[in-house]
């Protein structure tokens, strides 16, 4: 049996985004079996060559060249190579806080562990990369999950690449994320539909249902959230603290601020800091110095 593998488990891992536990290559013998058992990570094989079963629940799926299957964490499974044609595969281990969300953007499913993919060379050779890169320090983890996310690329492209497919729950998130990084630039409505990949009008329907409240009224709400964060430091003027959450007119931030929060940024500021004077002074309430 030819086997080539890198093993990077850390319990810490799994509270990261995204990490990559193990990766390898295996030539596997006649017959050559593993399970039934279950994995505390995610494990996606591709089947490179060859033939093998895989049981995942009460189903089993016989799987030949351009076939991935997922193995999700505390799932029961077993798979085995073909006793004439042995297959071949390569394989990534991850978890992470983004893992799921990732997954659910291939294709993958608990009700769908198996994929076929119509072209498969991308993914054999950023999977081999995934290994090459592989390592412990800071840079290695760094080259392993960036190529992981490569990896989930390839999947998503070869899914179809349309977030509406998955519903308001999918898009939803990634309109937020794209106000979260880009508040502070010039971004309106029509963006955040693009990059959602939906229309305005979905858009609209998505925030109203979610959030009740049109996507402009949301990305206001929330610059005007990042200010307040900003105010309450007291280094900015009211011009520096507008041009940083995306209002190139200082005056309609003013307008917008006073709107959301019944007082003008000026006044807000100064509440925070005789509020910050006032715990200052309340700490020291009792204290007597030693002589």
């Amino acid at each position: 049996m030819e086997e080539s593998k890198h093993i990077f488990a850390d319990t810490l891992r799994e509270n990261l985004g995204l990490a990559v536990y193990n990766t390898g290559y295996q030539k596997c013998e006649p017959g050559h079996t593993w399970g039934p058992a279950l994995r505390d990570f995610y494990l996606i094989h591709y089947v490179s060559a060859g033939r093998g079963v895989y049981h995942c629940g009460k189903r089993e799926y016989a799987l030949s060249s351009g076939d991935l299957f997922l193995i999700s964490p505390d799932h029961i499974v077993s798979y085995g190579a073909d006793e004439e044609d042995p297959w071949e595969y390569y394989w990534v281990g991850f978890n992470g806080t983004d893992a799921k969300r990732m997954l659910s953007l291939t294709g993958f499913t608990e009700e769908r562990p198996v994929i076929r993919l119509s072209e498969t060379r991308p993914v054999r050779e950023i999977l081999l990369k995934i290994y090459h890169a592989g390592g412990n320090t800071p840079a290695a983890d760094a080259d392993m999950v960036g190529y992981l996310y490569h990896f989930f690329a390839c999947l998503i492209r070869e899914n179809g690449d349309h977030p509406t497919v998955y519903g308001t729950r999918e898009y939803l998130p990634q309109a937020l994320r794209f106000i979260q990084y880009n508040y502070a630039g010039d971004i309106s409505v029509s963006d955040i539909a693009r990059f959602a990949g939906v229309s305005r009008s979905q858009l609209y329907r998505a925030f109203v249902t979610g959030f009740g409240l049109s996507p402009h009224d949301f990305l206001q709400k929330y610059r005007i959230s990042e200010a307040c964060s900003l105010l309450r430091r007291r280094d900015y003027t009211v011009a520096e603290v507008a041009g940083s959450v995306g209002f190139n007119d200082p005056l309609y931030f003013s307008r917008i601020f006073r709107k959301l929060k019944q007082m003008s940024p000026t006044e807000f500021q100064r509440q925070q800091g005789t509020a910050a004077e006032e715990t200052e002074t309340d700490a020291f309430v009792g204290f007597t110095h030693p002589d």
